[in-house]
């Protein structure tokens, strides 16, 4: 398929634990088996469920987060990312309507629905419920006239007799029952304090769940009605986003410190700009290293459980975020890794480390000597710290100009001591006013997710800064 006309679907739910992931990885698993090409989406800050949805798909999970990009960029994102799919399964968050606190519908799976003008298939959690599942799906179907909600997947159905009773009860409400999922307890996905356990941890396990929630969709949902549901989706009037347009566009956030984007390096000459990977640094946004490849970057993956020293010729350094407090003996051991890191640090070269790359960089995790390359020591505690944020770029730094405002996201149950540093990496202005995070040298460490599609000129910055060595 190609351009703006992508069949689609939004698999959302009433409330968070209805099984909209395990329902929405199973149909990406499913329709992939037929042979077709799915391209997996997420709505929100969502870094684990689009691990899973890449390997159901075998294409690159993204999210779709109109809080963080803008609602303007998400439509031409979904374009980028399903370009020559067949199909694009869009997972929802939480329940359909709910958004960023106190902001209305923004970044909620209706808001993103109707931006891509794309059906809404209700997961309900039927396993309590018979007759009052026509009152909940008819109440979910009208609330707002703009969202076209267009089937109903019964989860949890109990028996055959349960789920007649439930499709009785759903003939008059006007919303078609595409599928009926039965309650299987042997599977499902192991959970932890942030969700669930990444697939880069799990492999064969990973795996084998993917294919156990394939096939109970499979015996379970009407593929063919679905798919003729996603393909009644009108086309849409954007244009794809592209991470060198975006670049070369000069959006205001970031800046580049007056470096423009090149138009194409030759490799020899391409700063290397290494990126954390592997078990303990699972949370990445596909579009980063877009940008920063459009910016003129060689990009080198490497895993600081395993690799002993960073990649030639590193120019500047990315660590994402992830579970180092579940590893955190792991990367102590790794002395020769945290020296060379602590070397990189000191001579003065990009390095980026949002949440887990904070915690890497500190002295101390959990007691076991890290980086050192921030005055600070990181601890598990019993609070998570979840929520969108508003900041601002206090000082000019490596991704930002100051006065650089933008908009991210927390997610972690540690934290630091101190909080923040002499000159920290942001003040936030929303919900709260507070400063968070750590500048040092050419170091940025902050536990603040940021989407760089919302804010590409970082990228520019972050490679501006590589390649002036």
């Amino acid at each position: 398929m190609v351009g703006t006309d992508i069949p689609r679907l939004v698999i959302a739910a009433p409330a968070s634990g209805s099984g909209k992931t395990t329902v929405a990885t199973g149909l990406m698993r499913a329709f992939a088996d037929a042979g077709l090409a799915v391209s997996p989406h997420k709505v929100g800050p969502d870094y684990i469920d689009p691990g899973y949805h890449a390997l159901a798909t075998g294409r690159p999970g993204r999210n779709l987060d109109a809080y963080m990009c803008g609602p303007e960029r998400i439509a031409p994102l979904f374009l980028h990312g399903a370009a020559g799919a067949d199909l694009a399964v869009v997972e929802g968050v939480m329940g359909l309507y709910d958004g960023a606190s106190g902001q209305g519908e923004l970044a909620s799976t209706a808001h993103v629905a109707k931006l891509l003008k794309a059906p809404v298939v209700l997961v309900v959690d039927a396993s309590s419920q018979s007759r009052s599942v026509a009152a909940l799906v008819h109440g979910f179907a009208s609330w707002d006239p703009e969202v076209r909600v267009a089937g109903v997947i019964l989860n949890k159905v109990g028996s055959d007799r349960h789920e007649a009773l439930l499709r009785e009860a759903l003939t008059e409400s006007g919303v078609p029952v595409l599928g009926a999922v039965r309650r299987a307890e042997h599977v499902h996905t192991p959970s932890r304090h942030l969700g669930l356990v990444p697939v880069a941890e799990r492999s064969t396990e990973a795996v084998d769940a993917v294919a156990a929630q394939a096939a109970r969709v499979r015996e379970g949902c009407d593929l063919e009605g679905l798919l003729a549901l996603a393909r009644s989706a009108p086309p849409l009037a954007n244009e794809p986003w592209d991470p060198a347009t975006t670049l070369w566009a000069g959006v205001p956030q970031g800046g580049t410190g007056g470096h423009k984007p090149p138009t194409g390096p030759h490799p020899e000459n391409a700063p290397v700009v290494a990126v954390a990977a592997g078990p303990a640094f699972t949370f990445s946004y596909t579009e980063h290293t877009e940008l920063l490849r459009a910016a003129g970057a060689e990009i080198a993956a490497f895993d600081p459980l395993r690799d002993e020293s960073l990649p030639d010729r590193t120019a500047a350094l990315v660590i994402g975020g992830g579970f180092p407090e579940i590893y955190a003996p792991e990367l102590s051991a790794n002395e020769l890794l945290r020296k060379q890191v602590a070397a990189l640090a000191a001579s003065g070269a990009p390095v980026v480390a949002e949440c887990a790359g904070l915690l890497y960089l500190s002295r101390s995790l959990d007691g076991k000597p890290m980086c050192g390359v921030l005055p600070a020591d990181a601890r598990m505690s019993g609070r998570l710290t979840l929520g969108y944020r508003e900041a601002v770029a206090i000082s000019d730094n490596v991704l930002a100009q100051a006065g650089t405002r933008v908009r991210g996201h927390e997610f972690h149950r540690t934290v630091t001591e101190p909080a923040a540093g002499e000159a920290p990496a942001w003040g936030f202005t929303h919900p709260e006013r507070r400063t968070e995070g750590f500048l040092r040298g050419g170091v940025h460490a902050s536990y603040l997710h940021v989407h760089w599609a919302g804010a590409p000129g970082m990228a520019a910055r972050l490679v501006a800064g590589a390649a002036r060595g």
